[in-house]
């Protein structure tokens, strides 16, 4: 039996009303089954991101691989034979 990601359930029908499914998951995701399976999930908003994800700049990712560099340095010798 496979594991579902929340508590929160709802069959085929009871998507017939999907704002009485969103009410009483309490703003949870709610997995959705058919035949006992799960097919999916409805995810409300205010389950997702509130943000937009930030992007790292070219100075902190140039920052990281600087100090990152000690540690990568043996896998990149051995990878450079390869």
């Amino acid at each position: 039996m496979k594991r579902l990601f929340t508590n929160q359930i709802c069959t085929m029908t009871e998507l017939r009303e999907p704002q009485k499914v969103l009410d009483a998951a309490g703003g949870k995701p709610v997995a959705i089954m058919k035949n006992s399976k799960c097919i999916g999930y409805l995810v409300p908003e205010a389950a997702t991101l509130q943000d937009e994800p930030r992007h790292a700049t070219m100075d902190e990712v140039m920052t990281y691989l600087r100090s990152s560099r000690d540690r990568v340095q043996p896998v990149l010798d051995y990878l450079k034979d390869k």
